[in-house]
């Protein structure tokens, strides 16, 4: 088995996650501490017990999802003495997730990757008006299409393809009626399904600028390591290892394509069979089996999931 650590991206937040990790082992308890003292705020109390809407709020989901996965690294790491360097081929994740997998990695400390998610959150929340701005999943085109639809419905206005999942599933980001159009277009050119996301911004498109600006102004002052394995960037979707370039690939990475489905086939195509899903959700787990239905999915969420792990 040649294995790549994956880490999940926003969406994939319940009310819940976390609580029964802390419960089980100190080391992940410790992890959700070191979260909330660098915030100053009860993040973890927010995730254990809600209210769902204030978790969902993209400033506390960022953090409180890399906290989950952090907290789960650690406990692969003190019981099951695992070493991510000669465990993992490659380690990536899914927009905020990328964060997560250097912060495993050890590029990113915890209490840093926390503070820069809070900003990170903070500024794209800030960078479009509510109601200004949304998203779209359109199911059962490719990514040719989708950028046909996205084409059609910008008019003069943002819409674009925002994140390439896996085949047929590809989400649009833009100007909230250039996404209502693309939707209505989506349904004459083939599309399955298409359904406007419950997103609070448009992610992932030229709209996010402004909070492209603030996180290259945080990530300069942030220390970047070398990770102990490399990242496959969500912009790029190759290997990366040198900390400039990571720090730029971060700052891109706000206004650019997630290349999820392309990252994916890159590990495959360098050796990965098996995607290990480290965090909340298995969201990625499922992505990769239909990237690619020979691929391995191992979620590893919960305290029995880790023992499974380790054995």
């Amino acid at each position: 088995m040649t294995k790549a650590f994956v880490f999940p991206g926003q969406g994939s937040q319940a009310v819940g996650m976390g609580q029964e990790l802390a419960a089980a082992f100190p080391v992940a308890k410790q992890v959700f501490e070191q979260v909330d003292e660098a915030l100053g705020q009860k993040l973890s109390k927010l995730m254990f017990e809600g209210p769902v809407e204030d978790l969902t709020l993209t400033a506390n989901a960022q953090p409180a999802l890399m906290a989950v996965s952090l907290a789960i690294m650690r406990v692969l790491e003190t019981e099951g003495g695992l070493d991510l360097g000669k465990a993992a081929k490659y380690v990536a994740g899914h927009s905020l997730g990328e964060y997560s997998a250097l912060t495993a990695a050890k590029a990113i400390g915890i209490a840093d990757a926390a503070r820069v998610l809070k900003t990170r959150g903070t500024a794209m929340q800030e960078a479009v008006p509510v109601g200004e701005g949304t998203m779209a999943a359109i199911m059962g085109v490719e990514m040719d299409v989708a950028e046909e639809i996205a084409a059609e419905a910008a008019q003069g206005e943002v819409c674009t393809a925002a994140n390439d999942n896996a085949p047929g599933q590809i989400v649009l980001s833009g100007a909230t009626a250039a996404v209502e159009r693309a939707v209505a277009i989506a349904a004459e050119k083939g599309a399955k399904r298409s359904i406007l996301l419950p997103v609070s911004a448009p992610f992932h498109c030229a709209m996010m600028a402004p909070a492209a600006d603030v996180m290259a102004k945080d990530l300069a002052a942030l220390l970047i390591d070398e990770p102990m394995a490399p990242v496959v960037a969500n912009v790029s979707a190759e290997a990366a290892s040198a900390p400039d370039e990571i720090r730029r690939l971060l700052v891109e990475q706000v206004t650019s394509r997630v290349r999820w489905r392309e990252s994916v086939l890159y590990m495959k195509d360098n050796g990965v069979d098996t995607f290990v899903e480290i965090g909340a959700g298995k969201v990625l787990t499922g992505l990769a089996r239909r990237i690619d239905r020979d691929l391995i999915g191992i979620s590893i969420q919960t305290p029995a999931d880790i023992e499974e792990f380790l054995k």
